[in-house]
């Protein structure tokens, strides 16, 4: 077995030491010139832009999809199958197409149903490896955060319209802990160096009272002395999933979500893994595809997959639910997050404005595999008392809108004797020929690991790609040419047309959905503009919130919105802000998904009571059960 980690390298000298030596050297690597063709650009980088920003290109339809996939044949096989439609697996499905590959993915639900829609939001480079890297001495760690800055910087430039930087401030009760929290920033500031967001300062008590209305001032034996903000970056996880699925799907991969892998093929003699047999969740149909190499980007299900090839196998997975809590806008300011990098039992805790909405989280801590993991009410409480150690206002447990669970996967060498090595960085292996698992890793980092699954692939099928990886300077679908001020062509040049009463009404196109479109869509925009317009698909979906009946329509033409789950959940992201909005929502959603997929009513109905039941694993005070056996 072969099996890749990034290296971690202790060395014996001075922390001051190692962070010199680590960022000269680390820069003259990186600084080192390079030229788009060196890089993999040049006419295939232009070529590739082209086809993803064409206004008039679309996304091949699924049915086209899943023929291309059962077209692959023993003697006319695909380069690369990719098993998971998570960040990881799309990412790699987009690098492997650029790179002039062959290319299938299939997903067992739906793009980004898993951990890849729960997670932080945000973009980081590692702030607390930092710490480590500097106590422990460590070389390797260090480089972990330098690698990570650096993607960080170019995740929010492939995908401006879905990626911002964020301020995030830390408390300092203490002069001793302003001085250290200012200094590692500092230093955070330094490793990032020219992919640096912005510069991190001080603020005074006051200063931060201004700044975080909501900040507690004194408590518990204690006044604020001041506060240090530093930047990270911050995303809609989903909308970038599904826009790495799509922008994939442009460039020439076949993509298919809602269908899932029930067998792995394997060559008579040699037991090398050549394909899938893959169940269409939808149809119900089953069919075989065929590929040189299958990538496992299962993520939490990963070992499901390697099971496929040995019963026997041992897990690589260790499992860890990270809960987050969705309260009112007016727990936060909006753009200002605010960071405890150590609460009483010493986890990270973090309350980050999000869509109009304030996320707080997370937790920590073991727990099963499940496709639909529910947080339990004693971590949504913990959540709430760390909080509350650090506000100036009430917190409450009927304020929460909406609170999920999602499970990290860290990944564990299969061949250890103990789990000292469950890391939090990411592993690519190949167990058996021609499976090749790519697990573990952060979001921040998906592009890295995508490329080295895809290298290691190539390796193994003997694979011969037309240029190198592109994905570092490839903006995704609707990224390329958008700026901030985009959202003012839609205000001024379109209207939101909307049936009242039975007939027609035009309403202004105001700011806040304007900004809601450009945000969520970037330059495709302008195509759920015109059919808000157009179609008389003008009116919100829930009030209160800024998504539209025209983007329903849009993600079934355009992004393989195939449920209203897909919808509600993952194109829009009304569950995960606002459980009882989304219900409310919910009817309209489907009725408008039955006029695009010709659904009937018996499917109308079972797609009501599939949504209503995945709501229900969203905790908000409205349909939390705090007796029900699970939240005691």
């Amino acid at each position: 077995m072969g099996t890749f980690f990034r290296s971690r390298t202790v060395t014996t000298v001075t922390a001051g030491a190692l962070s010199i030596a680590a960022v000269t050297s680390y820069t003259s690597q990186r600084n080192t010139p390079i030229s788009l063709t060196d890089r993999g650009g040049g006419p295939p980088l232009e070529t590739l832009r082209k086809k993803i920003t064409d206004p008039t290109a679309v996304v091949p339809s699924r049915a086209a999809q899943y023929s291309s996939l059962a077209a692959a044949s023993v003697d006319d096989p695909l380069d690369i199958l990719v098993v998971g439609g998570g960040a990881t697996g799309c990412g790699v499905a987009l690098d492997a197409v650029t790179r002039g590959l062959r290319v299938g993915l299939v997903e067992r639900q739906d793009f980004s149903s898993g951990t890849s829609s729960r997670s932080t939001k945000l973009i980081h480079g590692g702030v607390r490896y930092l710490e480590k890297a500097v106590f422990n001495l460590d070389y390797g760690q260090l480089r972990l955060v330098f690698h990570a800055l650096e993607e960080r910087k170019q995740f929010i430039d492939n995908a401006p319209h879905l990626c911002h930087a964020l301020p995030c401030m830390t408390p300092c009760y203490g002069w001793f802990e302003t001085v250290y929290y200012w200094v590692g920033l500092k230093m955070y500031d330094l490793v990032a160096g020219r992919h640096l967001l912005h510069l991190s300062r001080y603020y005074s008590a006051q200063e931060s009272s201004e700044l975080f209305p909501t900040l507690a001032q004194k408590g518990k034996d204690r006044s604020l002395k001041g506060t240090v903000v530093y930047y990270d970056g911050q995303m809609n996880d989903s909308r970038v999933n599904v826009s790495l699925a799509c922008t994939a799907a442009l460039a020439g991969a076949a993509v298919l979500n809602h269908a899932e892998v029930v067998s792995l093929l394997k060559e008579e003699g040699t037991g090398r893994i050549k394909g899938a047999r893959i169940r269409d969740n939808l149809s119900g149909e089953e069919f075989n595809t065929y590929a040189k190499v299958v990538v496992n980007a299962g993520g939490p299900f990963c070992d499901s997959v390697r099971k496929l090839a040995n019963k026997d196998a041992k897990p690589m997975i260790c499992p860890s639910s990270g809960v987050h809590i969705v309260l009112p806008d007016y727990y936060s300011p909006e753009g200002m997050g605010l960071i405890v990098p150590k609460t009483k039992d010493g986890r990270v805790i973090f309350m980050l404005p999000w869509l109009g909405r304030t996320v707080a989280g997370t937790t920590d801590s073991s727990t099963s595999i499940t496709m639909l993991p529910e947080p339990h009410e004693d971590e949504i409480e913990f959540i709430l008392d760390a909080i509350r150690d650090y506000l100036n206002v009430k917190v409450r447990r009927v304020d929460v809108l909406s609170a999920w669970s999602g499970i990290r996967p860290l990944a564990m060498d299969p061949n250890a004797k103990n789990t000292e090595s469950i890391s939090r960085d990411h592993v690519v292996c190949e167990e058996y020929p021609g499976l090749v698992t790519i697990t573990g890793g952060k979001w921040t980092t998906y592009r890295s690991m995508a490329e080295d699954a895809v290298d290691a692939a190539i390796k193994s099928g003997k694979l011969n790609p037309v240029n190198k990886s592109l994905t570092s300077k490839l903006c995704l679908v609707g990224g390329d040419g958008w700026d901030p001020a985009y959202f003012t062509v839609l205000a001024q040049e379109y209207v939101r047309m909307k049936v009242q009463n039975g007939a027609p009404v035009p309403g202004e196109m105001d700011t806040a959905a304007a900004k809601h479109l450009s945000h969520s869509y970037g330059t495709m925009a302008e195509k759920v503009a015109s059919i808000a317009q157009n179609e008389i698909l003008g009116k919100r979906l829930a009030h209160g919130y800024p998504y539209l009946e025209a983007e329903v329509a849009y993600c079934a033409r355009n992004e393989y919105c195939e449920s209203a789950v897909d919808f509600i959940a993952r194109r829009s992201r009304l569950a995960f802000l606002d459980t009882d909005a989304a219900s409310k929502a919910l009817p309209r959603v489907i009725e408008i998904l039955a006029v695009e997929h010709k659904w009937d009513k018996s499917r109308q109905k079972e797609e009501f009571q599939m949504a209503t039941k995945f709501l229900e694993t969203f905790r908000s005070s409205k349909n939390a059960h705090f007796d029900d056996g699970k939240h005691t």
